[in-house]
């Protein structure tokens, strides 16, 4: 382990919450060029997709990432602000950056996430009942900056991941997965050994049966059930992380979303260092100066961990 100053955060833990960060936004810039197609029409587009090269439907520029990037920022600047102010862990506030990314205009929304906000500035209200309509990824997606706030504290952890799903998302496969892929998450982050997390995965989907991955059903929608089995297949099925990126990815459908949790997870396990780098230099400087503040600051909210 390396050696820190009393109070920094540990090195290895902030190489592992950066590839993860990293890994998310390059999952997403991936997918997104081909987010809604089918494995058919990748196969006979690109072969192997495997480059981040923009496009797709979003007609995106190289390099430049989506709304499961982005909307994972937004809910870490929430968390920062809140330390600074003295509210932590404020609904108000992660509510608030949510609707400040959507007025701002985002490459893209989804339909739960963009009804969740406008129910927010409408009312004023920071969870709706619940609804069929939204067991969509949109809360599973940007829950990585919750993760890494709270290190140390596994019950801030799971109101904290709770609490800013059900802005958007008022559905239990929704909330299920939020802290089954969570708590898996810190797992990684705290670099289990592989048969732990196995063993881990398996509790989560004995847990909750919808998950099930094995077999794998071959779905990747945005639709939470899909979004878990294609993420937790394509995770166990590969441990090098540009393998199992582009394996999510070439499945199509909700690829961005996929490719950014696979990413997300495969990237904490590998850390940022023995991140492609080869996508690393495609993917927009901006972003990468901004996910690496961030991860720093969120990290620094934990000192004393691992």
């Amino acid at each position: 382990m390396a050696n820190k100053a009393a109070g920094a955060p540990d090195e290895d833990l902030l190489d592992r919450a950066l590839g993860a960060y990293l890994g998310l936004a390059l999952g997403d810039a991936l997918g997104a060029t081909v987010e809604f197609m089918q494995p058919r029409e990748i196969a006979l587009q690109y072969g192997v997709h495997q480059q981040i090269i923009g496009g797709g439907w979003l007609k995106l520029r190289a390099g430049e990432v989506t709304d499961d990037t982005t909307m994972s920022l937004a809910l870490g600047e929430a968390l920062l602000l809140g330390e600074r102010t003295g509210r932590r862990h404020d609904v108000g506030l992660i509510a608030e950056s949510f609707a400040a990314w959507w007025r701002a205009h985002p490459v893209d929304c989804g339909n739960t996430c963009r009804r969740g906000i406008q129910r927010y500035l409408s009312d004023g209200s920071l969870e709706g009942p619940y609804n069929a309509g939204d067991a969509g990824n949109g809360a599973l997606m940007r829950c990585l900056p919750a993760v890494l706030a709270t290190m140390s504290d596994e019950t801030a952890f799971k109101r904290l991941a709770s609490a800013q799903a059900r802005v958007t998302h008022s559905h239990p496969l929704s909330d299920a997965a939020v802290l089954g892929i969570g708590q898996l998450l810190r797992a990684v982050l705290r670099a289990e050994p592989r048969n732990a997390l196995l063993a881990r995965i398996d509790a989560f989907v004995q847990s909750v049966p919808a998950f099930r991955f094995s077999p794998y059903p071959g779905r990747a929608s945005g639709y939470v059930v899909d979004t878990v089995q294609t993420a937790l297949h394509f995770f166990c099925r590969h441990e090098d992380f540009r393998a199992a990126v582009v394996a999510t990815v070439n499945m199509g459908d909700d690829a961005d979303t996929t490719g950014a949790i696979v990413g997300m997870l495969a990237g904490a396990r590998c850390g940022a260092k023995a991140l492609p780098a080869d996508w690393l230099a495609r993917l927009q400087p901006a972003v990468k100066q901004a996910i690496t503040e961030q991860t720093r600051a969120l990290v620094a909210l934990n000192p004393g961990v691992p």
